[in-house]
């Protein structure tokens, strides 16, 4: 999938090159060191987009102006570089004009770390950035729809905190986040729609639960929006209050998933292990769904989860996780590793004081 990678000015990288073999790598090494930053790279390069940040410009490494990744990815030499006058794309040595025709044939990504407990018991936030991070990849028009709302939300909520809003220019503002609003919902609801199979499979799974002995706890998902089922319905009833609160109250960006164990809500009624279960199918189901969609298998970044789970929840991630899929996982040990005979046969990096040694 990925063959190799080179970096400069990226995080704590001045430099970074790698070549990776076929089936992935473990890259190992204290906290602090960049492992994750490596993941990171990977990710800009293939998506244009960390699940870490929405903001290109805060992985310029301190002191530089700009960064720059470069690789080889299904067989197609990629690159991206970043500085104050923009992004620059190219593949095969030819520059993609727009995101949207670089991100056209970049290759799947499902990114799984620590911080991912968070989709349980986090905020809808955390939970709209999840759907956002896997909507890029699903409907190739869904990042221009992002983009186009986000500009017209902070564009309208500037105008609702004037002494009088300009109703006029608020609801030019509000015909593109009807738009670009309702495309986003409608691609939210038939994703969630397409997670619920594979997340209850993946759940099952992890839960050490099969077809035979099907685990006791039951998972479901909905995509509950903030107002009415259509924008402009949903703006005409948040008048008064938008007025009031002088702010966007209603639309994807206050939109939620909810997950709910044996018909309860997650968040707060699941055990931290039940929540990690949760979560670990979320992902697990978004790489089929993703797998599915695109006709090709997601590269997996694993940041560190093998170290931070149970025995059997780690081994039952690994059975579950595709065998054929190429993955780059990082970790501080290695204790896990002897639990799974295939993942022993992964190449190991040792990465430390800012080199890759293996």
């Amino acid at each position: 999938m990925v063959k190799s990678l080179r970096a400069i000015h990226f995080r704590c990288w001045k430099e970074l090159s790698i070549e990776m073999p076929d089936s992935g790598a473990i890259f190992v090494g204290q906290n602090a060191q960049g492992k994750t930053s490596i993941l990171e790279a990977v990710c800009v390069l293939l998506r244009l987009q960390s699940p870490r940040t929405h903001k290109l410009g805060t992985m310029v490494q301190s002191c530089e102006r700009g960064f720059g990744i470069a690789g080889e990815a299904w067989e197609e030499q990629r690159k991206v570089r970043y500085d104050a006058d923009g992004l620059i794309c190219e593949v095969d040595q030819e520059a993609r004009d727009t995101s949207a025709a670089y991100l056209r044939d970049g290759g799947l990504v499902v990114w799984m770390g620590n911080e991912d407990l968070e989709l349980v018991r986090g905020s809808g936030e955390v939970r709209r950035r999840y759907l956002d991070f896997m909507g890029v990849q699903w409907e190739p028009e869904y990042r221009r729809h992002w983009s186009r709302y986000r500009r017209a939300l902070k564009a309208k909520n500037t105008l609702l905190k004037e002494r009088i809003p300009d109703d006029k220019h608020i609801a030019a503002y509000e015909e593109i986040m009807i738009e670009s609003g309702d495309a986003l919902a409608h691609a939210r609801a038939s994703m969630v729609v397409g997670l619920q199979q594979w997340a209850v499979e993946s759940h099952q799974a992890v839960s050490l639960g099969d077809a035979a002995h099907p685990s006791k706890e039951s998972i479901s998902l909905e995509y509950r929006p903030a107002g009415s089922l259509t924008m402009r319905a949903a703006l005409a009833q948040a008048y008064e209050r938008e007025r009031r609160t002088r702010q966007s109250v209603v639309g994807p960006h206050r939109d939620d998933l909810v997950l709910l164990l044996n018909g309860m809500p997650a968040s707060d009624y699941a055990s931290e292990g039940q929540q990690r279960t949760l979560a670990l199918a979320l992902k697990l189901a978004q790489g089929k769904l993703l797998e599915q969609r695109g006709g090709k298998m997601p590269l997996y970044l694993l940041d560190d989860i093998f170290g931070e789970l149970d025995r059997t929840r780690r081994n039952a991630l690994m059975k579950a996780l595709p065998a054929h899929a190429q993955k780059w996982i990082t970790t501080t040990s290695l204790d896990w590793l002897s639990e799974d005979s295939s993942y022993q046969a992964l190449h190991q990096f040792q990465v430390a004081g800012g080199r890759i040694i293996g």
